[in-house]
This record gives structure tokens, sequence and C-alpha cells, in this order.
């Protein structure tokens, strides 16, 4: 069957529960819209997909002293690791041998772009340095959670959290831990804003994956985590299953640092190996929740690879992006945690926005939510540098 799934939890812009995201979901109801939090000149200019809870609202929530020195990732990350634990029903995080996997693209990068200025003088501001680095919002939220058997940072870029599940589901299977907390979290900064401006492909507009006139993504900001269980703690606990993790596949075409090859070979490649793994055919796949940035070149590169795979009956698909923006590292569990939603619900979500399907292709996603029976569903995740991963959810 799988890894087995026993909870989750999330914090998005459309919504700060599972059960809120799937509301949103099922009403076609995006979270998209003007930057709030962040004061910069493109303010204005872009569409971004914002958390409502400042960093005070998260403070309080989570009973934090109020001089602390989380990040924003930090912040959101410990919301969404506790929302999963409970979840799941686990209060005794020692009873087995628990590791802790996270993914972040921006880290700290929130905070000390704020005190970058300030360090050398103001000592109040020192206390951001140190949570600066990639690996610091992970241990803070396993610290929290007691979590000390195994811990580590996943970064590679948008498919990090992706590659942070697929590490947990291997810890399990090789029997090096019995549960895993596994995900990631990213905040929105001005670094990701004024750097995918550098690249132009960040839209002024509501973005619109798949379609020939798509401009570009919209940056945005989540965090989300899943608790994978093996089958020995199932069975002694009479667990129940939210889904399986059935398949998963990495592979890099190493193309280029920031683009998509042209033929997919990356994405191709990656899910070749998740469906070899999964045991499945390509016509065992009933939805696909596509990477879909929006951008002309991942939307155009990731269409050839699904023909690849899946030559004239490519499965229903969407970008689910087009409700909670690109949020980067946490990416690839937040479409994770709509995937296994999806499955529960036996419902397939929209890709919003979508008018005109693209010449080169033809290709044309979901625009409706959709019930249809669903037992396999497979996710892409894609990375900077060709890091390209996918994941396969199946019915509990």
């Amino acid at each position: 069957m799988g890894v087995a799934i026993t909870g989750m939890g999330i914090i998005s812009a459309i919504g700060h529960s599972v059960a809120e995201s799937k509301t949103s979901l099922l009403a076609s109801k995006s979270g998209i819209g003007t930057l709030k939090h962040i004061q910069t000149k493109h303010s204005g200019l872009i569409k971004v997909g914002e958390i409502s809870l400042s960093n005070a609202d998260l403070t309080i929530q989570l009973q934090l002293p109020e001089d602390h020195n989380y990040t924003r990732t930090g912040l959101l990350g410990l919301f969404a690791a506790k929302a999963a634990l409970k979840d799941a029903n686990i209060n005794a995080i020692s009873q087995y041998r628990t590791g802790f996997i996270s993914a972040t693209t921006v880290g700290g990068m929130d905070m000390t772009e704020l005190y970058l200025k300030q360090f050398a003088t103001d000592p109040e501001a020192q206390k951001y340095i140190q949570s600066h680095h990639a690996g610091d919002s992970t241990q803070k939220i396993a610290d929290a959670l007691n979590i000390i058997e195994f811990v580590t940072t996943i970064s590679t870029a948008c498919s990090s959290a992706a590659n942070a599940i697929m590490l947990g589901a291997r810890l399990i299977k090789a029997r090096k831990l019995d549960r895993v907390v596994v995900g990631g979290t990213d905040a929105l900064s001005k670094f990701t804003i004024n750097g995918f401006k550098t690249l132009m492909i960040q839209s002024d507009e509501l973005c619109a994956p798949f379609d020939a006139d798509r401009k570009g993504l919209n940056l945005g900001e989540a965090a989300a985590y899943l608790v994978l269980e093996s089958d020995k703690v199932i069975v002694k606990e009479q667990k129940t299953v939210l889904a399986y993790l059935s398949g998963y596949g990495n592979a890099n075409d190493a193309f280029h640092q920031t683009a998509s090859s042209e033929n997919g070979e990356g994405a191709f490649l990656a899910m070749k190996k998740a469906l070899k793994l999964a045991d499945l055919n390509p016509e065992h796949i009933d939805y696909i929740n596509a990477h879909g940035t929006a951008t002309p070149n991942n939307d155009f590169s990731e269409s050839i690879a699904l023909q690849r795979v899946f030559g004239n009956h490519i499965p229903d698909f969407s970008s689910t992006k087009s409700f909670t923006g690109h949020t980067l590292a946490a990416a690839g569990v937040v479409e994770a945690v709509f995937s296994i939603i999806a499955l529960r619900e036996q419902t397939i979500f929209p890709n919003l926005n979508f008018k005109t399907a693209m010449p080169e292709t033809g290709l044309q996603p979901v625009t409706s939510v959709v019930k249809k029976e669903v037992q396999h569903i497979l996710s892409n995740s894609f990375g900077f540098g060709g890091n390209c991963s996918t994941l396969i959810f199946s019915k509990s």
C-alpha cells in the first residue's frame, strides 16, 4: 500500500486549517490578493497569496513569549506542525522513534532583511542573526514538539517539501524511524519578491496556470506538515489512515539554474520513477495536481512531460497554485494536503483563471469542482536547478 499518512496540518492564504482549506477549495475561493504585511514599493503592483494572521497574532496563538526570535517562517511552521500532530492524535512523542524533516528556502530572511542595517549597532535586533539560516526554524519546531531522534532540513527550492515527504517515507521503509513529521514552511519576504521580479516571472495579475496568455506566478506563503507512520504503529495503535504515500520519485536534468528543459526530462523521469515504485500504470492515475506555476517556461515544459508519460490520455489535471500562490519550499506539502483532501472528498479542484489552451499542446485543465471516483493522485513539484519530484497518494 505504501507509507500511511495519519495526520496533517496547514496554514495558507485559503485557510488556517485543513477544514478551512477544504471549504475554500470546494467553493473555488482563491486567497490571492494585495500584499499587506510587507512594506515595499511593489505592494500595489503584484498579487500574492498572503496569510491574514500577523506575526503578533501567531505569537499569541502559539503562546510564545513576546521577546522570542522566531521568524515568520518558524511561526507558520510551528502552527502547522502542531496541528498535524493533533490531527494524528499524538500526545506522547517519545513513545516511538520519531523524526522531523522540514523544508524551507526563505529561512529567516523575512526578519534579517528588516534589521540588516541595524545589526552592528542594535543589540535587540541581533537576536535575529542566529535565526537567519534555513535550519533554525526546523530546530525550533522540533524542540517545541520534543522531537530529538532525527531532525533535518531540506532546501531544494520548490521541490523541497516533496523531498522532505520522500525522505520521511524512505526512513520508515528502512525501519530507521517509526514515525516522521514531514513538510515545509516559507514566509513571504522582500528578498523573494525582488528576486522573482528580477527573473521577470512574477505576474501583476491573478496567475493563470497552463493558459496560453499566462504572464507568470503569484508568490505565496504557507506551512504544512504530514504525519507518516509505520505499519507497526498503525496496527498497534489502531490508527485511522487518511491516505497512503504509494509512490515517489526524484530526478534532476541539470538543464539550467532556473529554467525547465524544453522536453521536460526531469519531470518525465520523476513521474516514471514514482509510477514504478507505486506499481501503477499511467492509466491508474485519476487526477494530477500539477506543479503549474503559470510561468511560460514551466507550464510548457510540464505539459510536454505529461504528454510523454500519459500520451493522448492525460488524466484530469489542475494547478492549485491559483488558490494559494506559489509557496516555494512549502508547495509540495501544501499540494499533498490538497491531494489527500481530494481523495477523502472524492472531488478534484479547479485550475482557476484558465481561459485558453496553449497552442503548442492544447491541454485543458479542470476548471470547475468535479465530483468523481479518485483512487490515485499524482502530485508534481519542480525546483530551480532541475530538481524534480513526484509523489503519488492513494486512497486508504
